[in-house]
């Protein structure tokens, strides 16, 4: 691994090791696998057809290089296609599968794309829809057996030498500092902006987030993989799996993740925030269906749970930690394999109410922190129990930098950072100065070098009052409660701060069960009274712990969760924060308008 210089040197390395299921994933229902040499043999194949449509390095500069787009859910296919497109020298560009039309479209246009591999007929149909927009598209190529539209694997035909050797004199020229992907963030504000990447960034950001690994007991590396892989988290921590002798598996879909746990039976997975949020609240659902010694030993087991720490704990919690995992975590455990180790979460703050209770449950959660422009970890936290510390998202990561400006945003330096934003100097120039990436984060390291995130500095808002509410920690804590399943505070401009909330109506249904409320739609059950009142317990509750203009004023409940789909939220599960305001903008005048109590969406 330390002599890896480009990400396609993962090749020699699995060679020396070859596993039987080095990339596996459902088809037809069932889990096929393919093993080291036929994955390599698949890549070289497809290099070689690439290199023979003229797929190539061109002059050597990053937009002298041909661009391969890539839109598809996570699969065997998608490495063996960038695998490929890094022996050609030729770059990749790899998008969301949610992407808008119009977002498709400048994207191509703008990376001058090539040829696309699409996954299945919906993917197809979007990239048909804006073929004729862009000029430089040649070809289309389908995963999946599609009417219309040629498959991948009439690329994949028997190779020889020579053809071998064609590809190494092509990639011996490939250097380090080559881009070999462009990735366009997704933003919460405004047209995408495409990052590009070295195979030094990447490599370096696999090399030091490899030691996250240690001290893992792994009795078999098998990894579980359902994030997206064109967002550089899941795309970088594929390549740990593969320059650490891991298998990794896909799951067939977002809504699969658990019967495929079951069937994987994983040691490591990656994922967001919002997919541990959602897997608590299930837990919670169950827990709470039991009745009498049962459930009085589920809800002590949480509360032991929320009290765990990383080390120092008495002898005699220890105990009480023993005697719950025996009785209720073992049980969760085994709810999603029962081998799961370790969960690397990234993309968004993490509640650090769910960090203790998965960790204390033996499902050790490793919070780290970056951006696509930093390849993306800067820091993030080691599975050794000395090298994590709850609220932080971990430790430098080896060669990486960090420093404070005077603002309180952090800014950092080292291997990692991205080369700039594609056909765009001055944006470039705005956040990379003198090598110094600035994140727009804000932050601070303590004296055991953990870094902590405080704020998005674009976030931090001012009130009337000329007051300024940073609104992330307030959102972050009360979203804690196990009532609130989304939460956006407001207050631009305002004389106070109030906020947006959505409940979560799974743990709202157990509780209005309990209080003897009826529960029918979602836009009724926000009207009682009685709900509104407990939210406001909720809020009061949480106010205490903020200084007076942070605090809470008013709020409203929303009927409706925000999704993807729906356009509140980016790709990777940040709030969208200006659509939200704009979509919401009646319910919010009627905040400030309106004298006296909270207010509910109709």
């Amino acid at each position: 691994m330390e002599n890896a210089a480009k990400l396609f040197d993962c090749i020699g390395i699995q060679a020396q090791n070859p596993r039987a299921d080095l990339l596996n994933a459902k088809v037809n229902g069932v889990w096929k696998s393919y093993s080291t040499a036929e994955v390599h043999e698949k890549v070289y194949q497809l290099a070689a057809a690439l290199l023979a449509m003229g797929i190539s390095a061109g002059d050597g500069t990053t937009e002298g290089r041909d661009k391969v787009g890539l839109i598809s859910n996570g699969r065997p296919e998608w490495i063996i296609v960038d695998l490929a497109v890094q022996l050609t020298g030729a770059i990749l560009v790899p998008l969301y599968p949610n992407t808008s039309l119009k977002e498709i479209e400048q994207i191509l246009i703008e990376a001058d794309v090539k040829c696309m591999f699409v996954s299945d007929a919906d993917l197809c149909g979007k990239i048909n829809a804006v073929r004729d927009h862009v000029p430089s598209l040649q070809s289309i190529f389908s995963f999946d057996q599609l009417n219309g539209c040629t498959s991948w694997e009439t690329l994949l035909k028997p190779i020889n030498e020579a053809n071998r050797a064609k590809i190494k004199s092509v990639s011996d020229l490939i250097n380090e500092n080559d881009v070999n992907t462009i990735i366009f963030t997704s933003g919460t504000t405004g047209r995408p902006k495409g990052v590009m990447l070295t195979h030094k960034n990447i490599v370096s950001n696999v090399y030091g987030s490899s030691q996250v690994l240690n001290q893992i007991p792994l009795e078999e590396k098998r990894a579980l993989s359902f994030l997206p892989l064109n967002h550089i988290f899941e795309k970088m921590c594929t390549y740990i799996y593969l320059f650490n002798g891991f298998s990794i598996y896909y799951a067939e879909s977002m809504d699969t993740i658990g019967p495929n746990m079951k069937e994987v039976k994983p040691y490591i997975f990656t994922a967001v925030p919002r997919l541990l949020e959602k897997v608590f609240e299930k837990i919670m659902i169950e827990g709470n269906k039991l009745t009498g010694i049962k459930r009085s030993i589920f809800l002590w087991s949480i509360e032991v749970a929320e009290k765990f720490e990383h080390t120092g704990t008495s002898a005699l919690y220890n105990i009480k930690l023993a005697i719950a995992d025996r009785l209720v975590y073992s049980k969760w455990r085994a709810a999603i394999g029962g081998n799961v180790k370790a969960i690397i979460v990234g993309s968004s703050a993490c509640p650090v109410r769910l960090e203790r209770i998965f960790t204390a449950a033996k499902m050790v959660v490793l919070e780290g922190y970056g951006l696509t422009e930093t390849s993306p970890v800067i820091s993030v936290n080691q599975y050794d129990p000395t090298k994590r510390k709850f609220g932080s998202v971990g430790q430098l990561l080896k060669d990486a930098q960090v420093k404070i400006a005077e603002d309180g945003e952090i800014l950092t330096k080292g291997p990692n950072v991205m080369v700039g934003y594609y056909k765009n100097p001055e944006l470039t120039a705005e956040v990379l100065q003198d090598g110094w990436f600035s994140t727009g984060d804000i932050g601070e390291l303590d004296k055991d070098g953990f870094l902590r995130i405080t704020d998005r500095k674009k976030e931090i808002f001012k009130t009337s009052g000329g007051k300024y509410v940073a609104p992330v920690p307030i959102e972050n804590r009360m979203k804690e409660s196990p009532l609130i399943e989304q939460m956006m505070v407001i207050g631009a401009e305002r004389k106070f701060t109030s906020a947006l909330i959505v409940p979560s109506y799974p743990n709202l249904k157990l509780w209005c069960d309990q209080n003897k409320i009826s529960f029918a739609l979602h836009s009724d059950v926000i009207k009682e009274p009685t709900v509104i009142a407990q939210f406001q317990t909720i809020i009061d509750s949480f106010n205490s712990e903020f200084n007076h203009v942070e605090q809470i004023k008013k709020f409203t409940l929303l009927p409706d969760e925000w999704t993807i789909d729906g356009g509140e939220l980016t790709p990777t599960g940040k709030m969208k924060r200006r659509i939200i305001l704009e979509k919401y903008k009646t319910e919010i005048e009627k905040m400030y308008s309106d004298v006296g109590s909270p207010t509910l969406a109709h």
